[in-house]
């Protein structure tokens, strides 16, 4: 009886790829952002989305199969002065209306060394899915895990602000910074 029972979970390992399923993280919003960055007219423009939810499973002892999905509320963008918000989620730049959500889907991680790793994902935009590939620095400590890294994407891959004069006012190049803690369930 002994052997078939091993045998059974020997063949279940076998079925299962021979790993643990990954577990299920919560995201800790209190302790988590979502930044973004971009140059014009002369500087450099911050913003942070406000309105955000994201999951996660994570295996520390098998990061390759990482997955996780990030929705992001458009409209929830933030910037300084509030004449830049209503810019960047007007029609000419994020139409938040047409698209009220920007989705981030982390497909895998490679490590790097350390608590390095590189983060292989998709961003979808106004209906347009782009990859991205980016460095990130994840720590396990316990039930807790600390992820920050950031991408640059190119706006106008997503067709954002390509037409009318604000296009040559604004940089290509928009920085997006993630800090992001998780709770193991």
């Amino acid at each position: 009886m002994r052997r078939r029972a091993v045998l059974l979970a020997l063949l279940a390992a076998l079925g299962s790829g021979g790993f643990a399923a990954p577990t299920s993280w919560t995201v800790v919003r209190d302790a988590s952002t979502i930044d973004m960055s971009v140059r014009a007219f002369g500087g450099s423009h911050r913003g942070r989305f406000d309105e955000w939810r994201g999951d996660i499973v994570f295996d520390p002892d098998a990061p390759s199969r990482t997955r996780a999905t990030v929705v992001v509320q458009t409209g929830s963008l933030k910037m300084s002065p509030a004449a830049v918000t209503r810019r960047a989620i007007g029609p000419a730049f994020l139409d938040a209306p047409r698209f009220p959500v920007i989705r981030f889907e982390l497909q895998s991680l490679d490590a790097l060394g350390g608590a390095r790793y590189s983060a292989h994902a998709e961003v979808t935009m106004k209906g347009r899915t782009r990859p991205v590939t980016f460095p990130v620095d994840l720590r396990v400590t316990g039930d807790r895990a600390h992820l920050t890294g950031a991408f640059t994407l190119d706006r106008t891959e997503f067709g954002i602000g390509t037409t009318g004069a604000w296009n040559r006012m604004v940089g290509r190049e928009v920085t997006v910074r993630v800090a992001l803690q998780a709770r193991r369930q």
